[in-house]
């Protein structure tokens, strides 16, 4: 009833999480999602994980477009992240590396108490309110399952990257996929270089031939420390699953590394270029600057090698060190030049090193952009599934982190298919969880 928080800390075990994620043959068969005449209906978002990341896709979601769009739910796994957001929203915030400052969104905002919802199945009460876009922007580890519930109950959906963390949540990510496609839902990924003025531009120009056959590519993030200000000190009474989900950048089950969390942009940037993903993979790896068990059990740093069809290598490059050069970028090298990428520039050389192209057109805020692209094919019931270009590039930040974690090599198809690895923990309470130790090149198992 009005006034009352709705709860939802029950236990969550494996066998309900398989339950949820399960694809069935008649799902593919529903019937297409509700359609909308341009401009008459308001679009009902619900957000699920209400930190910072959820906090901005929220505000840009409100503010990307003129058309009726209201925050209608909001879910979350701890009371006090949703009362953050829930405040900040209604008040305004200053900006951050992903969103610009803004002020009150209350006028867009119809979220009764009734209509926030705490716990591990939070999701699911927004999922059932009544939204028509959920907006999935919780740790990855969840991201496949509640992907999964939106589309089956037919809900557009924004799902930030990565889509996952491991190869059987990938899976349940492209079925999930599969659905939107049969039902005409739109799936948006947080890849927001895919709606980037100057990245659509200069892929558009590689894949229509500007630089020739590819032949090999590099691919870069590279920083100094990142979100030591968000660490959670375990305090007396704290559960190891609230520390690990109150710290989840630091855990491999709830992150997928850094190499998955943050440099599938990079990655994404290679399958877009080249046209597909890659068939096998080299890495390394380690853990020399994050030392303290603050840190979870994660690595500092990646090099990996991918090879795609055809021959063509790629050199892919992660790390997060105190003091460490930043250089976050994309280059394909092909047979008759070379594209350049970064967050701010696009350009293409010719053989000799002379630059044959610059692109010097509008760059719009491209967080916005994947918003209001998304809000426009829902209006104009024109579905956009970006669901297996993101599935495929989470694909290579995790094959590349298992093959760093492990020192072993490993094709794409097997791990795609065969391997077993899954990171779910045993149940979704607030208990013990013991942390993986942290993984050691040789001893580590490939899973």
């Amino acid at each position: 009833m009005e006034g009352e928080i709705h709860s939802a800390n029950r236990q969550l075990t494996r066998r309900d999480f398989v339950k949820h994620s399960a694809v069935s043959l008649a799902a593919f068969s529903a019937v297409a999602g509700r359609s909308y005449a341009a401009g008459s209906d308001t679009i009902k978002v619900g957000l699920i994980g209400c930190g910072g990341r959820g906090t901005g896709a929220a505000t840009q979601v409100l503010l990307s477009t003129d058309t009726s769009v209201k925050l209608w739910a909001m879910g979350d796994l701890f009371q006090d992240q949703l009362d953050k957001c829930y405040n900040m929203l209604s008040e305004g915030a200053e900006g951050r590396y992903d969103r610009d400052a803004f002020e009150s969104l209350r006028p867009k905002m119809d979220v009764p108490k009734s209509r926030r919802f705490v716990g591990f199945d939070a999701f699911k009460g927004v999922i059932d309110s009544g939204v028509d876009l959920v907006l999935l922007a919780t740790p990855p580890h969840f991201r496949p399952e509640h992907l999964m519930a939106a589309v089956t109950a037919g809900k557009h959906a924004f799902m930030e990257k990565p889509a996952a963390v491991d190869p059987t949540a990938i899976r349940t990510v492209l079925a999930a996929g599969k659905i939107a496609q049969q039902k005409g839902l739109s799936v948006v990924a947080g890849t927001q270089r895919r709606h980037q003025n100057h990245y659509v531009d200069i892929l558009r120009r590689v894949r229509d031939g500007a630089i020739g056959e590819i032949v090999a590519g590099q691919c870069y993030w590279n920083m100094s420390l990142a979100w030591d200000q968000f660490k959670v000190a375990k305090t007396p009474g704290m559960s190891d699953m609230e520390w690990q989900c109150r710290n989840w950048f630091y855990t491999t089950w709830l992150s997928g590394d850094h190499i998955c969390e943050q440099h599938v942009h990079n990655l994404d940037i290679m399958n877009w270029g080249i046209g597909t993903h890659p068939v096998q993979v080299i890495g390394m790896g380690g853990r020399q600057a994050r030392t303290g068990p603050e840190y979870g059990n994660i690595f500092d740093h990646f090099a990996c090698e991918f090879e795609y069809p055809n021959g063509v290598r790629v050199a892919s490059m992660c790390k997060q060190n105190a003091g460490a050069a930043y250089h976050v970028c994309e280059r394909l090298v092909g047979t008759k030049g070379q594209m350049y990428t970064d967050q701010a520039l696009g350009y293409i050389k010719d053989l000799k090193g002379n630059t044959t192209y610059t692109y010097e057109g509008p760059n719009e805020n491209p967080y916005y952009t994947e918003h209001r692209d998304l809000i426009t094919s829902i209006r104009e019931g024109k579905a956009l599934n970006e669901a297996k270009n993101v599935a495929e590039s989470t694909m290579c930040a995790v094959i590349g982190r298992m093959s760093a974690y492990t020192g072993r090599a490993l094709k794409w198809d097997w791990a795609m298919n065969a391997s077993k690895l899954d990171l779910r923990p045993a149940k979704y309470e607030f208990g013990d969880l013991p942390l993986d130790p942290v993984a050691i090149p040789g001893k580590t198992q490939l899973i």
